[in-house]
């Protein structure tokens, strides 16, 4: 298969879109089957796609394990502190630790129902899904390129991510080549003396790479903003502000089912509010744009494949909530619905549309 440059590669926020358009999905459900062919989708189209010697591209395998680290803590959680799930399959039944009556509704060990574990593997799967598909736009996205399809408000915040991302590469690389040089020693490289006689040195490299870094950027310009009158700076926090207010408050009416009739419009009128309130922000930070991405027909359906995806699992939310949301009281086994399926394997357009990018030498 032809490769193509990496200036012909899908934009980040392309990538961003199909994967929180993904994890969106994965928040719309408790099916495990569901959840599991999201990972899947997820798993194949990094697979099939990513840059495999660029650095950020080995970030998806920590998101996978940081989702497996979630689910045991959420089922440790269940075990330990009990869980307001009634369950009549007793699988054991541990020590009991008496509390306070002040702490009313909290238990620390008793009687672990199948119910209670069952209740949590989902909680926990549904969370760990989310991570796993965020963890697959860091896997297929250049966080450089991202960096220039950011708003002129969040540039100084994202020149700080991407040098931290630049950088996490170097520390580790760093951590290698001094235990290695430690051990042809015949020095420990682990332990706590192992740890200091090794993080000393990977600190004071960080600290000088850090200076070079910041003196060059001051160099070139970075930091630099143009002034703005005092009425836009008033006008651009207060739309912040309450924009930001207006996305939690209309989230939280999307959550709840008092709130299904306004939850929506606030959510729109905040996102506006916001969008607007960066858009004045970006006058302090004028920037011109080198060579700016271009989207077209294959980014377009990347982007859209991952928001159909949600969208058609929150509409299959409403009408039918048993199948995408399987019951635990009484305990019954998960079933797969085709159609909810049928939208995630939507997620799958990726792996075929999107060019396969050139790997660096």
């Amino acid at each position: 298969m032809a490769r193509v440059p990496r200036s012909a590669a899908l934009p980040p926020a392309a990538w961003w879109l199909w994967a929180l358009g993904l994890a969106v999905a994965a928040t719309r459900t408790t099916n495990p089957l569901l959840l599991a062919l999201l990972v899947a989708v997820s798993g194949y189209v990094v697979a099939a796609r990513r840059v495999h010697s660029a650095p950020w591209s080995r970030s998806y395998a920590a998101f996978v394990r940081l989702g497996l680290a979630v689910l045991a803590i959420r089922l440790f959680f269940a075990v330990a502190l009990g869980s307001p799930i009634p369950g009549t399959h007793t699988l054991v039944t541990l020590p009991e630790v008496p509390l306070p009556h002040w702490a009313q509704g909290i238990r620390i060990g008793g009687r672990i129902t199948a119910e209670a574990l069952v209740f949590a593997c989902y909680d926990g799967l549904r969370l760990a899904t989310l991570l796993i598909c965020v963890g697959a736009a860091n896997a297929l996205a250049n966080p450089a390129r991202l960096l220039k399809s950011l708003p002129g408000a969040l540039y100084e915040a994202g020149v700080a991510v991407v040098v931290t991302l630049t950088f996490a590469p170097h520390l580790v690389a760093d951590v290698r080549r001094l235990r290695a040089a430690r051990r042809l020693r015949g020095r420990p490289d682990r332990g706590v003396a192992g740890l200091l006689q090794v993080g000393l040195p990977v600190l004071e490299g960080a600290l000088e790479r850090s200076v070079a870094l910041a003196a060059a950027m001051d160099a070139r310009g970075f930091g630099r903003t143009a002034e703005v009158a005092p009425a836009v700076r008033r006008t651009t926090a207060a739309l912040t502000l309450g924009g930001l207010l207006g996305v939690c408050a209309g989230t939280y009416g999307l959550l709840t089912a008092e709130g299904g009739t306004y939850g929506l419009p606030v959510l729109l009128a905040g996102l506006a509010a916001a969008l607007a309130g960066l858009k004045l922000g970006g006058r302090r930070s004028p920037r011109t744009r080198y060579r700016p991405d271009l989207w077209g027909v294959r980014a377009w359906v990347t982007a859209a494949s991952g928001i159909a995806a949600a969208a058609l699992l929150s509409l299959a939310a409403v009408r039918d909530p048993g199948a995408l949301h399987p019951g635990v009281v009484p305990l019954t086994a998960p079933s797969l619905p085709l159609l909810p399926a049928a939208a995630v394997l939507l997620g799958l357009l990726p792996a075929f549309v999107a060019p396969v990018p050139e790997e660096s030498s």
